[in-house]
């Protein structure tokens, strides 16, 4: 009886163990695995790329040019973000790391959103960010801080944060993320710009708001700065 109790355990134990070693980009088998497009009617769906073959592989691969060069922060939420994953950089395939460089108008923000595959780290180039993340149900914490010129802030994985420009001058960070391919679900283009819509009735019920205020927040168009 002891013995059978105790594989149980062993076995519960390995499947914790593994789905915690799932819960991120899993680590690569290979020193490098450059991404390429996908055959034509290849007849499955591949979670990673295609690797080109190494003897092909070049330095580009692993080059982006551009992170430099600020982002149009000419629209209704005040910022812009530049991806550099591996759509970007196709040597990122299978490595578990990406960046972004995120430019913010004065009062500019980086609306509540979160990665569903990532953790966050960002580091303040110029001018001074409010952040901040929640934790998840039922405490709803909120962590927030302000952050100056070489100020760094991780944000964990899944969890809803923000940035808000509180200076009168531009502000720049930027942050790496650990997933070649974080995503990313801005809470208010998600709840109400879904396509199609979610049933106002849910809506009014969920943020106690009433169905006509749900209807217009639907109608409005919700900017996406990334």
């Amino acid at each position: 009886m002891k013995k059978g109790v105790s594989f149980l355990v062993i076995v519960a134990l390995m499947a914790l163990a593994s789905s915690l070693a799932s819960a991120t980009d899993p680590s690569p088998l290979q020193d490098t695995c450059v991404a390429m497009a996908e055959p034509k009617n290849a007849g499955s769906f591949c979670e990673w790329k295609f690797c080109k073959n190494p003897n092909l592989t070049k330095a580009e691969d692993f080059f982006y040019s551009g992170l430099d060069k600020p982002g149009n922060v000419s629209n209704p939420v005040g910022s812009a973000v530049t991806q550099v994953n591996v759509a970007q950089i196709a040597g990122l395939n299978t490595l578990g790391i990406s960046a972004v460089r995120i430019d913010y108008a004065p009062y500019g923000q980086n609306p509540p959103h979160t990665h569903p595959r990532a953790t966050e780290i960002l580091t303040v180039l110029k001018g001074t960010l409010l952040v901040g993340f929640v934790t998840s149900n039922p405490e709803n914490r909120l962590f927030t801080k302000v952050l100056n010129k070489g100020d760094v802030f991780v944000f964990p994985i899944g969890l809803i944060h923000f940035q808000f420009n509180i200076g009168h001058t531009n502000a720049v960070a930027i942050a790496s993320l650990s997933s070649q391919n974080p995503g990313v679900i801005t809470i208010a283009n998600a709840v109400f710009g879904s396509d199609p819509a979610i049933d106002p009735d849910v809506l009014s019920r969920a943020f106690q708001l009433d169905k006509n205020v749900v209807k217009n927040l639907q109608s409005r168009f919700w900017y996406e700065n990334n």
